[in-house]
């Protein structure tokens, strides 16, 4: 087992639980969130999925690796159960700034329109 297994875990289970604490679902507003988060998270996955691949059956600290296996995959189903609700707030948010930006370029029109006729 590569000697930093262990401490790879344990940095992957931080950085998914300050991700689930920034982006718990009962957030009501969106704006807080950023592509940069997405990303953030799909590193940690794939640094941990890397992790798991090379770690051989039989190890000195196969305990703690347990542990850190066992919260990791709470971790997943932590995501998985509120990334849809996420994806549902920033696809609401999405439709209001639309609903905002063409209110505002109606309103532009409307104050030019009316520039003309005076």
């Amino acid at each position: 087992m590569p000697p930093d297994a262990l401490e790879t875990l344990r940095q992957v289970n931080d950085n998914l639980r300050s991700a689930l604490i920034r982006l718990r679902p009962e957030r009501k507003h969106c704006s807080t969130i950023r592509p940069q988060d997405f990303s953030d998270l799909l590193s940690q996955l794939l640094r941990a999925a890397e992790c798991l691949r090379r770690l051989p059956a039989h190890s000195e600290a196969a305990v703690a690796l347990e542990k850190e296996s066992l919260e990791y995959r709470s971790n997943l189903e932590k995501l998985k159960h509120f990334l849809p609700d996420v994806h549902g707030r920033l696809l609401a948010e999405k439709s209001r700034l639309e609903t905002a930006k063409n209110h505002v370029a109606a309103a532009t029109a409307w104050a030019r329109a009316s520039k003309k006729t005076l």
